[in-house]
């Protein structure tokens, strides 16, 4: 008797990105294939409320792992929001998100 094994390969990646005016932000990317399955987000910048930072990781599960369309995302949730980042921007918060999602720990 022959069995079929179904292997999920996930990826866990770091990175810390600095960004213009000295900021530092790191993730944690869990992935499959090319999409996120889990990210964490740390760093010295701020963002107002507090709550919106572990909102935006749940709702980046699943999205793609490319800079342009996670930009997107997360300037059109903030702005719903009425989220305010201080220190980062979308644009540095994705690319330090696909900079992890490319790495292997």
């Amino acid at each position: 008797m022959k069995f079929g094994l179904l292997w999920l390969v996930k990826r866990l990646g770091k990175a810390e990105y600095k960004v213009e005016g000295g900021k530092l932000v790191k993730a944690q990317v869990e992935r499959k294939d090319d999409r996120i399955l889990r990210v964490k987000i740390t760093g010295d910048f701020f963002i107002h409320p507090e709550e919106f930072l572990e909102e935006l990781e749940e709702a980046l599960a699943g999205k793609l792992l490319d800079e342009s369309i996670l930009k997107g995302f997360i300037r059109s949730l903030a702005e719903r929001r009425g989220a305010v980042l201080l220190g980062v921007s979308p644009e540095d918060l994705a690319k330090c998100i696909v900079m992890a999602g490319e790495g292997d720990g």
